[in-house]
């Protein structure tokens, strides 16, 4: 019985992990789709290991054949373009204040961005949500 239990563990093959890596260059800005990425064989620190992780999001720097696909490298997809003009609402001890500004910076739902009060000519920091607007707190 031990000898069974011994041979089965030298017999095992370890569990290889797998990394998501890019299959051909990928631009930032760039939608990725199920055809642009593959698994390889590796462990990487801060890599993604299901496909279904990275498909749908938005390249934030050039991602090249073969090599992995951090987190810091992607992203959601951006709904808010540079200098777009976006509604702002502004929100400080139950008071809300809805104005226009200019976005300085493009990013996705969740991101933070520069942006100018259109009236004011102040530069200020907003949340992008859900339906494009920005949303400032004091």
């Amino acid at each position: 019985m031990i000898f069974r239990c011994l041979l089965a563990l030298f017999l095992a093959t370890p569990a290889q992990a797998e990394t998501v890596t890019a299959t051909r260059t990928i631009r930032a800005d760039a939608i990725i789709t199920d055809t642009d990425v593959t698994l390889h064989n590796a462990v990487v620190p801060n890599g993604f290991q299901r496909l279904a992780d990275v498909v749908g999001q938005e390249a934030r720097v050039v991602l090249y054949p073969g090599r992995p696909i951090l987190v810091d490298d992607i992203g959601p997809p951006a709904i808010v373009t540079r200098n777009q003009i976006v509604q702002v609402h502004f929100r400080a001890r139950g008071v809300e204040i809805v104005t226009e500004g200019r976005a300085l910076e493009r990013g996705g739902i969740g991101d933070r961005l520069r942006i100018m009060n259109l009236s004011s000519r102040t530069t200020l920091f907003g949340q992008v949500q859900g339906d494009g607007t920005l949303l400032v707190r004091q």
